[in-house]
């Protein structure tokens, strides 16, 4: 009986969002509210009041830290892009099926994931669709290529989600990104046959030369961004690694005079000279230090430090600014300010709230009880249901965040109790808690209305299964691997 009602929290989330009648933030303060009720009369340590106060106030500075890469992402790429949506360099003659196709790879695999690294919240599918609509694909095909655009979610929102997940397991946010990337490049190395034959059907066709060369643009992308993850950190490796690749790309597709290639230039300047300083802030030591010692805080032990100089959303801002001084568009901050408030803030709201529910579901054992019940109950292959349900439920709550403030803290304790690999248990769960949310009810609702084909979710959802099917397979083999010690 105990057991059952440590899940409540948990339950009464999903609950809530499978019903339809709440949105995440509701059902995230559902669950806040179901997880201290259970924490204050059945937690299996002495966990009262003022302990309940300490854990929220800890989860509320947990999900405070990603706050600045949220919003001052948004702002900068909206600063950046004025006017016309124009700041991405991409094939501009598309006069024979070479062009066409690798404009195509183009958007969906290097500029959506580059645009929703810089800000998340689906912006890359806006992105993706933006360019894929001059090729003039059918619909549905429209919104499947759109959807290619989060398939680098652990990096989207400036790694923000390896931040707070990293917080919940009491680990180093690189250090997770990195294991967890691999996962991403197994998702990756997959998905591409299935784009390869989607692209054929939507007659965007290339013979296998054109494969090949797809297949190593993505190769070299996904080494180059984990190199940069372990070099300089989740927040700013998904903009240094791939905005070199789309202007490699650019210059090998278009080969542009000296004219296009001046305005490129002047489109790309707010980006590569954010990427330029936010790369230097990591790797010059003198430089680093200083700027993380500058007003450094770190309130409650074991969670991020915050170094106001040192925050990559910090300098999102300062970007932001800049760009609208330099080209003139000091009038439109109080707009796009507002807009960037107006897409943020649920993300914002519901990532404090699902980080205060975390710390008290650990903070009073309960997430620690419950991992040795289920390895009470299933040994160490507890560890492969877990992925599965964090994967499905990440995708109905369209966030990573949620799955891990509900599951991360007990898949900790199962691995310890269970001695498997922490590290590799850590890095499954976060990529599993991402992994669906390519077809998450939200997302697909969106994308459907961008597309023009509302109402047509349940196609959708049947070009997609197929990607989705990976996703779960793929988890199958890790969890499997990971129990029996492998990994």
């Amino acid at each position: 009986m105990t057991y059952i009602l440590w899940t409540l929290p948990a339950l009464a989330v999903i609950a809530a969002i499978a019903s339809g009648r709440l949105g995440t933030l509701a059902a995230s303060l559902v669950g806040l509210c179901a997880a201290l009720l259970v924490a204050l009369t059945t937690a299996p340590f002495d966990f009262r009041l003022p302990d309940a106060v300490i854990s929220l106030a800890r989860g509320a500075w947990i999900g405070w830290i990603v706050v600045p890469y949220i919003l001052g992402g948004l702002l900068f790429w909206q600063m950046a892009i004025r006017p016309g949506n124009a700041a991405m360099p991409v094939e501009t003659h598309l006069s024979d099926a070479r062009a066409r196709r690798r404009l195509l790879f183009t958007a969906c695999f290097l500029i959506g994931p580059f645009a929703e690294s810089a800000t998340g919240f689906g912006v890359g599918i806006i992105g993706t669709m933006m360019l894929v609509r001059r090729l003039d694909v059918a619909p549905i095909a429209l919104l499947a290529f759109s959807l290619l655009s989060q398939t680098m979610i652990l990096w989207g929102g400036m790694g923000s989600g390896a931040i707070v997940a990293a917080a919940f397991a009491r680990t180093d946010p690189t250090t997770l990104a990195v294991h967890a990337s691999f996962f991403l490049v197994a998702f990756n190395v997959l998905w591409l046959p299935l784009y390869w034959r989607m692209a054929d059907k939507a007659g965007i066709t290339g013979g296998w030369g054109e494969r090949i060369g797809e297949a190593a643009w993505l190769g070299a992308s996904l080494a180059a961004v984990i190199a940069a993850t372990a070099l300089l950190g989740p927040e700013t490796a998904m903009l240094a690694a791939y905005g070199p690749m789309i202007v490699l790309r650019y210059l090998a597709d278009e080969r542009p005079d000296r004219r296009t290639l001046s305005l490129a230039v002047r489109r790309m300047a707010p980006f590569a000279l954010l990427i330029g300083w936010l790369v230097l802030t990591r790797l010059l030591p003198p430089l680093a230090h200083f700027l993380e010692a500058t007003g450094r805080a770190r309130p409650f032990s074991g969670a991020p430090t915050w170094s106001p100089l040192f925050h990559a959303g910090t300098w999102l801002v300062v970007g932001a600014v800049l760009t609208g001084l330099v080209r003139g568009h000091v009038s439109a901050f109080p707009a796009e300010i507002a807009r960037a408030w107006k897409t943020g803030r649920l993300a914002v709201l519901t990532i404090v709230t699902f980080s205060m529910m975390a710390e008290v579901l650990s903070g009073s054992g309960i997430a620690e009880g419950l991992a040795a019940g289920m390895f009470a109950a299933l040994d160490r292959w507890a560890i492969v249901a877990t992925p599965l349900i964090s994967a499905v439920f990440g995708s109905l709550a369209n966030s990573g965040n949620a799955a891990n403030g509900l599951f991360m803290a007990s898949q900790v304790s199962l691995a310890t109790e269970a001695g498997l690999n922490v590290a590799a248990v850590i890095a499954l769960q976060h990529a599993a808690a991402l992994s669906l949310n390519m077809v998450s009810p939200v997302r697909m609702s969106i994308v459907c209305g961008l597309a023009g084909t509302p109402g047509r979710e349940r196609e959708a959802y049947r070009v997609m299964l197929p990607f989705a099917l990976v996703i779960a397979a793929v988890l199958v083999v890790a969890s499997c691997l990971i129990a029996t010690r492998v990994l």
